[in-house]
């Protein structure tokens, strides 16, 4: 007999393929919803990415990058020379490591991304109308936790 409010872990193998369900399409969309309104602030949806890494981390390597959004360097470095030739982002020496050098977000890649995000965020308020906190953060934690499982999967 299953325990309805504590199954086994190997019980919730199907319930995870649900939610693996669910994200692939949830990112198509969000991407294409990103591609949709992003040229409008004069992004892709990568550089958008790259931009919102560096506003999150703040100066960070192509590589560093790469690892973090499971893309590979090559994606990132286009991306980050698009970022670049548009004045969002800019390339600085690296004090820890002269092979890599740290991108860093110009004043003008600043508030191209928080421009954006706001715009986004205004939309997402109308969908967590009918959530609440607690579902949100068990959202993040299983999202979370499916991530660093993956962890070990190579990019490149």
């Amino acid at each position: 007999m299953v325990d309805v409010q504590n199954p086994e872990p190997a019980d919730l193998g199907d319930r995870l393929v649900e939610v693996f369900d669910l994200v692939g399409p949830l990112y198509r969309r969000a991407q294409r919803k990103v591609e949709h309104d992003a040229p409008a602030a004069g992004l892709s949806v990568g550089v958008r990415a790259v931009l919102n890494m560096l506003r999150t981390h703040g100066p960070m390597t192509v590589p560093q990058m790469s690892r973090a959004q499971a893309l590979s360097r090559q994606f990132v470095q286009r991306t980050v020379n698009d970022a670049a030739a548009e004045g969002l982002a800019e390339v600085t020496a690296n004090p820890a490591h002269r092979r890599s050098s740290l991108i860093r977000l110009t004043a003008k890649g600043s508030l191209a991304i928080e421009s954006l995000m706001d715009s986004e965020r205004a939309i997402l308020r109308t969908a967590a109308g009918e959530l609440t906190e607690a579902e949100i953060d068990t959202c993040v934690r299983v999202l979370g936790t499916l991530v660093r499982f993956l962890d070990d999967v190579d990019v490149d």
